[in-house]
This record gives C-alpha cells, structure tokens and sequence, in this order.
C-alpha cells in the first residue's frame, strides 16, 4: 500500500526545487559559507548570513562555556541534516511522517587538540540514533532510511574525504605553509 502524498508548502517547495535542478544548464552548485573570530579566550564569535552565535570549549579544559563547541555543531549538523532530510523525503516518497528526531554522539582524545599524544585530533568515531513516528509500514520507513542516508549531505561528509584547502595571511599578506 503507497501512503498518499503529502500535499503542503514544503512539498510544492521540494518539488518546484527538484524540478528546476533537472533542468539543463540550471544552476546546481550552492555555495555556503560562514564567518568566525575568536573573542576572547576559546570563545568564538559566529556568523552565518544573518545569524550570529558564540562558540566555546566547556570549563574543564579552558573555556568560559558560552556556547557549543565546535565538534558538537558538528554533530548538530549531522543530527538537524538528518531530519531535514527526513522531511524532504518523506515528502518526495509520499511517505507520512509525523516525527524524526537525532541523538549524535562522537568520541575524541583529548590528548590529539593538547597535543600530549600522537592520536589523531578529530572524532574516532560518530554514532547517531534516529526516533522515527509515522503510521507507514516498516518496509516504507526502510525506504525512507535509505534515501535519507544517500542524500544527507552532512553524512556525507562525515563518511567520505574531501578536499579542504586553507590559505594563510599574517598582516594581511599572503603566507605559505610547509603542509
């Protein structure tokens, strides 16, 4: 049994969208960006277009604990993608659903960002659990999972390497690195 589709904003939204980006010689590339600066301590300032928010490092190792740190936006960004994602596709598949919701764990040494240990100073690992509500079967919620978990861009991310390049300015002129 096909549940109906949904037939809301966001659903006319999704699919004006999907259907602009089939369109050859549309304009299929985002570019997303963000802007940081450290204030006082670990304490970052943030903004992302019109949002602004502090980012720091909880007390126990130096912080002053005023906002998230930045391994856990990370994983804000997996579990809140995630859910977008969920939305959408259960809107694409005509799937009903009620509620999703993410809990992401990641585990790192500490001892990689102080430096007091040759360990690797980023995540060693990332789990993330997801509360699903809807009156769908088990077989269309798989479905959904699947999809979900092919166009999640933040999973993405996280599971494949990418490229990431940084330049360098001291004084406003251009330096280069041994990296």
């Amino acid at each position: 049994m096909t549940a109906s589709v949904l037939t809301d904003e966001l659903t006319a939204i999704i699919e004006a969208v999907r259907t602009n980006l089939a369109t050859p010689g549309a304009d299929t590339i985002a570019t997303f960006s963000a802007d940081s600066a450290l204030v006082n301590g670990y304490e970052t300032s943030v903004n992302i277009r019109q949002f602004s928010f502090r980012v720091d490092e909880p007390e126990k190792i130096g912080g002053t604990d005023t906002g998230p740190t930045p391994v856990e936006l990370v994983l804000a960004g997996l579990g809140t993608c995630q859910e977008i994602v969920y939305a959408t596709y259960a809107r694409v598949l005509g799937i009903p659903l009620e509620s999703v919701s993410v809990h992401a764990e990641g585990r790192l040494d500490l001892r990689g960002f102080f430096g007091v240990a040759d360990v690797q100073a980023g995540f060693h690992d990332v789990t993330y659990d997801v509360e699903i509500s809807s009156p769908a079967s088990a077989s269309e919620i798989e479905r959904l999972i699947a999809s979900v978990n092919l166009h999640c861009p933040v999973l993405d991310i996280l599971q494949k390497p990418i490229s990431v390049v940084g330049s360098y300015r001291l004084n406003g002129e251009s330096i280069s690195t041994n990296q």
